[in-house]
């Protein structure tokens, strides 16, 4: 395959990836293979993934792939983050994936991107070394994807900034130790310069976890819902320019929705290479369901448009680590994969019989974790929608 300008490229993943770049898939496929299979099915029943888990991680260096040396990290670009992200897929407890994946991607971003120096300072090493778990709080109970339209408020006094709202369906959300904060720092204008950033910490006063919420799928990844009730917050806690907060998030939805995607195709491709193991070994009618042409055609089909998702994922990478625009592609990205990987799971819980419907199994609890792909960080109608403005 040849590179070309415009839309996008193809390419094979050797023109795309270093040998660093596989030296860390190995690495992180090594430790799943070591810590994360033997342990998640314990941490689906506890909520949550061991705190010593995500140090081990930093200690592994994978907490900080794109940030700098200075604060312990590797420094490395969009397409090592769509590796570690296929391969937290590839694990089969999307739970754990996203728990990790919110920290490195979603939450500490803001921080590294709009913090100050005394800021980063303060929390990246701890961030690096998995010390300090981030969340990320701007979803509301009735705000979304609509950033603009949340309600929770920051209103400046002498010493900071007084916080009153609730956030809902946040990540990390019962367990974190510092939260970024979205909140309306004003009322008039344009609605998108009246959004702010805020770090806050667990302790800070006026700030409760009001509970943790029981989900369908996810299961070790703990979720909460977040009360502010006259939270106070010292002025140098402001993240990044009052005002900017709207800008901040919508830059980091870019990031966000490729390591969804990527993840999504991780889950999909450990899918179907489970459910090709299962066909080749059990029997109905007198001969393996592999012998089956239905079965087997299917199976080839969706391996070919997982392959063509993981192919836009990393091309798409490779153009983000460039500079390049990928508003388009990213919306793409999230719109397909996160549909895709719920088609796979579908046939192949269904090519599992009554094995695969029994809890239990990993592909029964693949198909409750991957039904989130299409909903969580921008749902499929939106990133259609946003798709359709650039065609």
């Amino acid at each position: 395959m040849r590179s070309h300008d415009g839309a996008g490229f193809s390419m094979p993943d050797g023109m795309i990836f270093t040998s660093e770049h596989e030296m860390l898939r190995d690495q992180v496929r090594r430790f799943v293979a070591e810590e994360v299979l033997p342990n998640g099915n314990r941490w689906e029943t506890d909520g949550m993934v061991p705190r010593a888990v995500l140090r081990k991680m930093g200690a592994l260096g994978f907490l900080g792939i794109r940030y700098p040396a200075a604060f312990g990290g590797s420094d490395m670009d969009t397409r090592a983050t769509a590796l570690f992200a296929e391969e937290l897929g590839r694990s089969t407890y999307s739970g754990f994936a996203v728990t990790a994946l919110v920290h490195t991607d979603m939450a500490s971003v803001h921080v590294f991107n709009a913090g100050t120096d005394a800021q980063k300072a303060l929390y990246m090493p701890g961030i690096v070394s998995g010390e300090t778990i981030t969340a990320v709080a701007v979803t509301e109970p009735d705000a979304g994807s609509d950033v603009k339209g949340i309600r929770t408020t920051a209103r400046r006094t002498a010493g900071g900034y007084i916080l009153n709202g609730a956030k809902m369906f946040i990540t990390n959300g019962v367990h974190a130790d510092l939260y970024c904060v979205a909140a309306k720092t004003g009322d008039g204008g344009a609605a998108s310069r009246n959004v702010s950033m805020f770090l806050v910490e667990k302790d800070a006063p006026g700030f409760t976890v009001r509970r943790q919420l029981d989900k369908h799928g996810w299961r070790c990844s703990d979720t909460a819902e977040l009360s502010f009730d006259d939270c106070a917050v010292p002025a140098e806690n402001l993240l990044g320019e009052e005002g900017r907060g709207f800008y901040a998030i919508i830059r980091n939805f870019q990031n966000e929705r490729i390591v969804i995607g990527a993840m999504a195709m991780g889950e999909a491709q450990a899918a179907i290479d489970l459910t090709v193991d299962y066909v080749r070994l059990r029997k109905a009618f007198g001969a393996p369901l592999w012998e089956k042409q239905t079965i087997r055609q299917r199976l080839a089909m969706l391996s070919a448009k997982v392959e063509a998702g993981r192919q836009l994922v990393y091309a798409t990478a490779a153009r983000d680590a460039r500079g390049e625009e990928v508003v388009k592609e990213v919306s793409m990205i999230k719109a397909y994969c996160g549909e895709l990987v719920n088609e796979v799971m579908y046939d192949c819980l269904q090519f599992h019989g009554g094995a695969g419907f029994m809890t239990g199994t990993a592909i029964e609890r693949m198909a409750r974790d991957a039904r989130v792909q299409a909903i969580g960080g921008g749902a499929t109608e939106v990133m259609l929608e946003e798709v359709a403005k650039r065609i």
